[in-house]
C-alpha cells in the first residue's frame, strides 16, 4: 500500500516537474534582458538575478525528472529511493522556487492564506515574468503539500538509522 503512495507521488511530481521544466525553458529560450527596455542599471541587474534562477529551477527540474524517471522504470519499484528523491525535489525544485538562494523574491506567507499570490518582488518586475511565476505558482503550492511530510519522515528515518 505505502509502495502505492509513493509510485503515485512519483509519478505526479514527474508530471509536475515535465509541465514546470518545458514552462521555465521555454520562456527562457524566447525571452532575453534586453527585450523588456529596462532602462536603471540596478532593474536590469535584478532581473538578470530572477534569470539565474529562473534557470536554476529549470536545471534543478530537470534533474529530479531524470531521477523520477529512472525510478519509476526500475523492478521492483525503490521506495528508499524514491523517498530520498521526493525529499531531494522538496529541497532543491519547491523551497527554491518559494525562497531562492540568491534572494531574487521572496514568498509573502500571509499571502497563501488569502488566495492571493504570494511571491513578492523587490524591485518592479516586467509583466511577462510576474506572469510566469503566477502561472507556476499554484502547481508549486500543491507540490509543496504533497511534499511536505518528506522533509520531516525523511530526516526522522536517516536520524535513526545513525
Amino acid at each position: 500500500m505505502a509502495n502505492t503512495l509513493v509510485h503515485t507521488q512519483l509519478n505526479d511530481v514527474k508530471e509536475f516537474l515535465t509541465k514546470t521544466s518545458s514552462t521555465i525553458g521555454g520562456f527562457l529560450n524566447e525571452a532575453t534582458i534586453s527585450q523588456f527596455g529596462l532602462e536603471q542599471e540596478d532593474d536590469q541587474t535584478y532581473l538578470k538575478q530572477i534569470f539565474s534562477n529562473l534557470r536554476k529551477l529549470v536545471v534543478y527540474g530537470e534533474e529530479g525528472l531524470d531521477a523520477c524517471s529512472v525510478i519509476l522504470q526500475s523492478e521492483p519499484f525503490q521506495k528508499a529511493a524514491a523517498e530520498k528523491t521526493l525529499y531531494r525535489i522538496y529541497h532543491q525544485c519547491i523551497n527554491e522556487f518559494f525562497s531562492p538562494k540568491n534572494d531574487a523574491w521572496y514568498e509573502d506567507s500571509r499571502s497563501a492564506y488569502t488566495g492571493r499570490n504570494s511571491i513578492k518582488y523587490y524591485r518592479n518586475v516586467p509583466e511577462p515574468v510576474v506572469q510566469l511565476i503566477k502561472s507556476l505558482e499554484g502547481d508549486f503550492q500543491r507540490i509543496r503539500e504533497e511534499l511536505e511530510y518528506y522533509e520531516t519522515d525523511y530526516r526522522t528515518k536517516i536520524t535513526q538509522s545513525k
